[in-house]
């Protein structure tokens, strides 16, 4: 008990230290909520990454598709680290960054509302980020509560106020700065958490193969697979339709989250973005890779602890699989799963207060706000948010619940569409953002009441696959937007800039 209480003292005197360090880069809008668009490759591959991977994936999703699908769930965590992370930062890092600081855009909704001439755009798309991005911010409590009563037997109460003061302390303090360099340490803690877990579990069922062994020996209940032994320990495991469904939306989904895209906004360099990458896929592999990987063997915990009826309580999975660990071990993985819900949580109310100061109030509400104002509503909506957050999470009614199961669909498929086509083709219209707009909002929320579509997370990939559909169309249908003022926005990608032949290998004429 000792060790776990100096290792939390230790991580909080961080946290807070860092949040004093980083308030001389906190002096204005700009660099509260962008960091000065300076921030580097480490800082910001890892701001994505634990952005990423919250308590939620670590404890629920974990647990919840490695019950499901066996082994085959690491597929999940391969897609987040290909898709999620590699093909992210290569089709919408270096465009992202030149575009907005072109339009001198800080949010997505801002990037919509001046890439599409549109106060309305940007109105009803931060309305769109806070409806969905507040309740899924009371999400990211939940898997702390079964860890901290396992370590410490601390009231879920009690953790959860005191992670909610503490992260709202570095944030309101250090803005995006000390959130980027409170991710980069906790990104650490994740890394090195992750990978002593699972050496831990596995070597207890007597090593990789052996646990293989055993898993391929429970037969699957799954309807897709029933009865058949060895589903479990397979290469596409029990679902594989459904296992794609989850792959699509861990994966795809993160290209049209407004916490995750934000972070491209304040890389400082192409350099940074390169580098930034590589990073952010590796961590990707381990992290996520390393979650999924871990539930894949739940099966092998079976207990009548996770048994509630005929119904499996998905989030006690993984805290029973840890309940069978060293104490220090218990201890890491508690520092860890709080480093992943502190970094998400962070993101997440950055975000919710940016998007409702700068696009909602600032101009609309709030005339002439200046820059000092500014940054005090941002600091108080900062406040607010979490505290909203700690009272969903507190006592969460049942709208909320499902509400958080459905915001990655919502949000994804609402802003993935418009925002692609929009860095890349100059005739998408307003249109077409407006029907992506209603088509991915429609699905997940109507699905959420008809269930004409079985899983909610199915659902959200179809969502985001019927806006890549919809936009080209309706563009191809509707007016276009005024050419010169689409010119003028796609100029940013014509500027002559000057490289070294370390960079650029020069044409050569014989």
């Amino acid at each position: 008990m000792t060790i776990k209480i100096i290792l939390l003292i230790i991580f909080f005197g961080m946290m807070i230290g860092v949040g004093f360090y980083s308030r001389r880069h906190a002096t204005n809008v700009n660099d509260f909520v962008l960091g000065g668009r300076s921030v580097g490759p480490w800082l910001t591959a890892f701001a994505y990454g634990t952005s990423y991977f919250s308590a939620v994936v670590f404890v629920g999703y974990a647990g919840q598709f490695g019950w499901k699908y066996g082994i085959s769930t690491t597929w999940i965590g391969i897609g987040n680290a290909l898709i999620g992370s590699l093909l992210a930062w290569v089709i919408l890092g270096r465009r992202t960054r030149v575009m907005t600081k072109h339009l001198l855009a800080a949010t997505m909704p801002d990037y919509f509302g001046k890439r599409f001439d549109s106060k309305n755009l940007r109105i009803v798309a931060s309305v769109i980020v806070f409806v969905f991005l507040v309740p899924y911010t009371a999400s990211i409590y939940n898997g702390l509560s079964r860890l901290f009563g396992l370590a410490f037997d601390v009231p879920y109460t009690a953790c959860v106020v005191g992670m909610a003061i503490l992260t709202g302390v570095y944030v309101i303090m250090g803005g995006y700065m000390a959130t980027a360099i409170n991710d980069f340490i906790q990104g650490i803690i994740m890394l090195v958490g992750i990978v002593a877990v699972i050496a831990a579990v596995l070597s207890g069922q007597g090593g990789f193969m052996e646990a293989i062994r055993k898993l391929s020996e429970i037969p699957s209940d799954i309807p897709a697979t029933a009865n058949q032994v060895g589903a479990f320990s397979s290469f596409f495991g029990t679902d594989p339709l459904n296992l794609l469904g989850v792959v699509i939306l861990t994966s795809l989904g993160t290209w049209g989250l407004p916490q995750m895209v934000q972070k491209f906004y304040s890389i400082k360099s192409e350099k940074a973005i390169s580098t930034g990458t590589v990073i952010s896929t590796v961590f990707a592999i381990v992290i996520s890779g390393g979650c999924y990987f871990l539930g894949g063997f739940g099966r092998l915990f079976d207990n009548p602890s996770i048994h509630n009826g005929d119904a499996i309580v998905y989030d006690g999975i993984v805290p029973y699989m840890i309940s069978t660990l060293p104490d220090i071990l218990i201890g890491i993985v508690v520092v860890l799963v709080l480093s992943a819900s502190m970094s998400t949580l962070s993101s997440l109310v950055l975000t919710s207060s940016s998007t409702f100061t700068l696009d909602f109030l600032k101009d609309n509400f709030i005339k002439d706000m200046s820059e000092k104002t500014q940054l005090l509503i941002l600091r108080v909506l900062i406040v607010v948010f979490i505290v909203i957050s700690v009272v969903l999470a507190l006592d969460p009614p049942t709208f909320i619940a499902q509400l958080m199961g459905i915001s990655w669909g919502a949000l994804a498929g609402a802003f993935l569409a418009p925002f692609l086509y929009g860095l890349y083709w100059k005739k998408v219209t307003k249109a077409a953002v407006w029907a992506s707009f209603i088509v991915g909002i429609g699905i997940t929320v109507s699905n959420m009441f008809f269930k004409y579509i079985a899983s909610p997370i199915n659902a959200g990939a179809v969502a985001m696959i019927a806006g890549m559909i919809v936009v080209p169309v309706v563009s191809l249908l509707t007016p276009k937007m005024e050419a010169k003022k689409v010119e003028e926005i796609f100029a940013c990608y014509n500027n002559e800039v000057k490289a070294t032949t370390k960079k650029v290998l020069p044409e050569e004429r014989f």
